[in-house]
């Protein structure tokens, strides 16, 4: 390393668009190696850590910033295992959320074919009720219908919330589509879909945009292992040749 050109903080960052404060950033955090010193104490970086830093760039876009950053650190502290360990951990969490959403898609299909289911009883179900027969919190029920997802009457002499058939089928797919991690903006469509004529091509967008969601992620994944496997080889062609 020691016959490598010397370069600036400022290089670095302008080969990644970022700032000279954020290269140092990453210096300590990890995801750049220790940098080498000069005489009068301005670091020397070389073309390793060049290749750290657009290894670590390309990993954060697949990855995120968090993982991004433990493969990184890791990896520089000399537990490569380690940090391939992380990497298959994201894929496999990666894999199982296509499982999750494959599940979600084939219990929502199913559910939102069917007519409401009648109720135990005839009148309505109080909330309380509904929370035992989807097996959540009251308290999650109530946050559903705050963000407009859930739409109960009221009883007029007590107030209390009544669950019609529709309502608890709107329950049931609000707590399916939860549970596979959907946002309140996106689950809002569905119900509407469902709402209108009982039509379920909401439903249908909302999962397949969430495929595509994977399917673009699992590209840019791949990119940043290549990236990662780049670096890797460089850094053992370094220390062989050092």
């Amino acid at each position: 390393m020691t016959n490598q050109r010397r370069l600036r903080p400022v290089d670095l960052a302008r080969s990644a668009g970022v700032s000279t404060q954020q290269i140092r950033n990453y210096e300590d955090a990890g995801v750049l190696p220790p940098a080498a010193r000069t005489a009068s104490g301005y670091r020397a970086f070389t073309e390793v850590h060049r290749a750290a830093l657009l290894a670590y760039r390309t990993l954060m876009r697949g990855y995120g910033p968090v993982a991004a950053t433990r493969i990184m650190r890791t990896l520089h502290e000399g537990d490569a295992a380690g940090a391939l360990a992380l990497v298959d951990a994201a894929h496999a969490a990666l894999h199982e959320e296509r499982v999750s959403l494959r599940a979600a898609s084939e219990a929502l299909e199913l559910l939102a074919a069917e007519p409401p289911a009648p109720l135990p009883r005839s009148g309505g179900l109080r909330i309380g009720e509904v929370a035992a027969l989807l097996g959540v919190r009251t308290s999650a029920l109530r946050v559903w219908e705050g963000a407009g997802l859930l739409m109960p009457r009221r009883e007029r002499a007590t107030g209390y919330r009544l669950y019609e058939p529709a309502d608890v089928r709107d329950a049931r797919l609000v707590h399916t589509l939860r549970r596979s991690h959907y946002l309140f903006d996106q689950i809002r469509p569905v119900l509407e879909g469902l709402r209108r004529e009982g039509s379920s091509d909401a439903l249908r967008a909302a999962v397949a945009a969430r495929g595509e969601a994977l399917t673009a992620r699992t590209r840019v994944m791949i990119e940043g292992s290549g990236a990662l496997h780049g670096y890797l080889a460089s850094t053992e062609r370094t220390a062989k040749g050092s």
